[in-house]
């Protein structure tokens, strides 16, 4: 017994021995797993940066959502006083479809589940699907009132888009992804997200400590605490007001006109700052809506001809050479280079006419005879001083560079009005600027700053940037004045573009877009409408390009109505947001009324397409029974007219009617209006295109002007 024992104790002796000697039992390092159990270590997640306008208003930001999660099991509550499960699953599910978007009865079958999990076992716990996700604090504040048993929450960081549809594809967005540690974070997937992913994504702190074996902090030990490093804050050039006033008058051009697709971009000429973009189809950041029919960057990212808008900088070119004579005179119509032959869009033109009208009436011949004067050479060094053929630099990727083709005359000839080489919509916009700069080419840029929330510190800051100096400023103002015309003309193609309260200058454009057999396509809704503009002509505080691709027109509507839509309402409304005063004494021009009665709608809608007056048509009838203003009465440029025919009526889109049209229309159409308020019609409580009952009353709020702008 002796020998045994003491074999024993010798073998127990080596064996402590050994341990002592290399800390290890079983090839495992015995410190590391005592720190396994007693030194503990936790999170503390940092926030993603947030993404906020030029004046620090809300674009994009991290927030805390719960996911809701019921224990069922009732093994959870062994051992315990308090009950850790769900117990009473009638009431549970009675309580819990108050808050959530699921019935009783499907919260009651996943409470009484059988489902095993992998190994074969009853599940200890379940979840209620997108019902039980994205629970806000509020809702999961009053839910943890109601203290159900078994009920707990899991919190979550999430991205949130308050705007919704808002420069979406500028935006991007960002989406919580699984990391190969296992650990979940927010990445940015799509735009700005993810461009400045690495700024805004933040550096995780934590906490380290050692505990006993319940997890009771051990006396005298150390916590050692490493803080949290949020993410940048990325400010934008954006003005969300000026966004907005976009947003709002793209969503309701894109619907009544249905268009392929739709690009506009706002901009300060003064310093190449962009202010608004906005493209249609688009997507909801916040839900994912329409992201499988948007992910293309219109404004840097698309190549399109840009048809008569191109017209602008031939002029510019041909005015700093001097080769610019206004009341000079060429024959329209056709112009032959060897063996091709290009026309005017009404394909015999309009006779020998000025240089002025030419560009008035966006004629393709008068800038094959300006590039004549000017010299192909020069004409495509200028095309390259205006920044064309090559990307802007803005501060985002994937930027397209276009092409302008000159190795052939036509080539260059078609350039001047804008089919066969290519831009993109910055470029336009780029170019547009030395026209209203006097001179001065700005580089756009739509990242102001990114600020380092932790310390206050500017990251980075970007600055105006002139790109060049393609014209002088006496021409940038004599093109200016110039392309005012094609909007004051009598004979201009721009006359739906005119302000009742600014000046307005720019250039139209119509596109043929190239079809896949390498012609193009041809008809009314098949072309690109655009227009390119800027306000006030005498210091332009604002440039804008818009450009609508094959909207659905009806016979009477013309091609520029969707574009000016956009144009008028956003120019106007960002002008007076930014307390640039109305030009006075502005002479507004006036036509005189003929007598329509007896005549077709389609011809009288002909008429009116270039006149810049809107036409009100009441009834479905093909013959005119009744106008307002009457015969040889005056109607201002941008006024309304009047024209009833035969047949039933569709109550119209109200919103942006005065007062005084209002009354003209209920005292033609005989229908039954009541309003509230006054100025402008804000709201209607029948939807237009609904077919008109006299009997049946249309209820339209209205507001002053001022009032749009608080």
């Amino acid at each position: 017994m002796l020998i045994v024992y003491g074999g024993l104790f010798f073998a127990m002796f080596l064996r402590i021995f050994i341990i002592q000697a290399s800390g290890q039992v079983e090839g495992q390092v015995l410190a590391a797993k005592a720190a396994a159990k007693y030194e503990k270590s936790k999170v503390i997640t940092a926030n993603r940066g947030n993404i906020l306008d030029r004046q620090g208003q809300t674009i994009a930001k991290d927030t805390i959502n719960y996911r809701l999660v019921a224990v069922i099991s009732p093994d959870a509550s062994e051992g315990t006083k308090n009950l850790m499960h769900v117990e009473d699953k009638e009431k549970t599910a009675k309580i819990l479809a108050k808050y959530i978007s699921m019935s009783e009865e499907d919260i009651l079958k996943k409470l009484n589940t059988k489902e095993k999990n992998a190994q074969g076992n009853l599940l200890r716990q379940v979840e209620f699907g997108a019902a039980g996700r994205n629970i806000n604090h509020g809702t999961m504040e009053k839910l943890s009132n109601e203290k159900l048993p078994g009920i707990n929450f899991v919190e979550n960081t999430k991205r949130f888009y308050p705007n919704g549809i808002f420069a979406s594809n500028l935006i991007g967005l960002a989406q919580r992804e699984t990391q190969e540690d296992g650990d979940s974070k927010t990445v940015g997937k799509m735009g700005l997200e993810s461009i400045y992913n690495k700024e805004l994504s933040g550096t995780n702190g934590s906490v380290n400590y050692k505990s006993d074996v319940w997890g009771y902090l051990l006396p005298n030990s150390n916590k050692m605490v490493k803080p949290a490093q949020n993410g940048n804050d990325v400010y934008l050039t954006i003005d969300k007001t000026i966004q907005n006033f976009l947003e709002d008058s793209m969503s309701k051009v894109y619907k009544k006109y249905n268009p392929d697709s739709m690009v506009a971009v706002v901009a300060n000429p003064k310093t190449g700052e962009i202010l608004a973009v906005s493209q249609r189809p688009t997507y909801n950041p916040q839900d994912g809506s329409g992201l499988e029919n948007s992910w293309l960057n219109q404004l840097t990212e698309l190549t399109i001809e840009p048809g008569s808008t191109m017209k602008t900088f031939t002029l510019a070119t041909a005015v700093e050479e001097g080769k610019w004579h206004p009341n000079a005179f060429f024959q329209s119509g056709q112009y032959t280079v060897l063996d091709r032959t290009i026309r005017d869009s009404n394909q015999v033109g309009w006779g020998p006419i000025s240089y002025l009208e030419g560009i008035q009436r966006s004629s393709n011949v008068g800038m094959a005879h300006l590039l004549k004067l000017v010299g192909d050479d020069t004409f495509v060094s200028y095309m390259k001083k205006f920044g064309f053929g090559e990307k802007t630099g803005i501060d985002l990727p994937n930027e397209a560079t276009g092409q302008i083709l000159d190795k052939w005359p036509i080539n260059r000839v078609t350039t001047t009005y804008g089919q066969g080489s290519t831009v993109t919509p910055i470029q336009l916009i780029q170019a547009l600027t030395a026209v209203a700069n006097d001179g001065k080419m700005m580089q756009p840029y739509v990242i102001d700053k990114i600020v380092n929330p932790n310390t206050k510190k500017i990251v980075k800051e970007n600055k105006p940037i002139i790109k060049g100096k393609p014209i002088s400023a006496k021409t940038a103002k004599e093109v200016r004045e110039i392309l005012a015309t094609t909007i004051t003309g009598e004979k201009g193609t721009g006359q739906s573009f005119a302000s009742k309260e600014y000046e307005v200058s720019g250039k139209t454009g119509t596109a043929q877009i190239p079809n896949a057999s390498g012609g193009y396509y041809w008809g009314k809704n098949q072309f690109l409408y655009s227009f390119l503009g800027m306000a006030p002509v005498d210091d332009p505080q604002l440039v804008i390009y818009i450009a609508v691709e094959k909207p659905k027109l009806s016979v009477t509507q013309a091609g520029s109505e969707p574009t000016a839509a956009v144009f008028n309402t956003v120019m106007e409304s960002s002008l007076k947001y930014l307390n640039i005063k109305p030009e006075k004494n502005k002479k507004i021009k006036s036509k005189t009324m003929d007598n329509y009665k007896g005549q077709l709608v389609e011809d009288v809608a002909e008429d009116f397409a270039t006149k810049n007056v809107q036409m009100v048509i009441i009834g479905n009838g093909d013959k005119i029974t009744a106008q307002y203003p009457a015969e040889k009465s005056k109607v201002l440029s941008g006024g309304t007219v009047f024209l009833k025919t035969d047949g039933e009526s569709k109550i119209p889109d109200f919103t942006g009617w005065s007062l005084r049209d209002v009354l003209t229309y209920q005292t033609i159409s005989g229908a039954n209006i009541e309003m509230k308020g006054e100025g402008y019609v804000q709201k209607q409580s029948i939807k237009a295109g609904t077919t008109l009952n006299a009997n049946k009353k249309i209820g339209l709020k209205l507001k002053k002007p001022e009032d749009y702008y608080k």
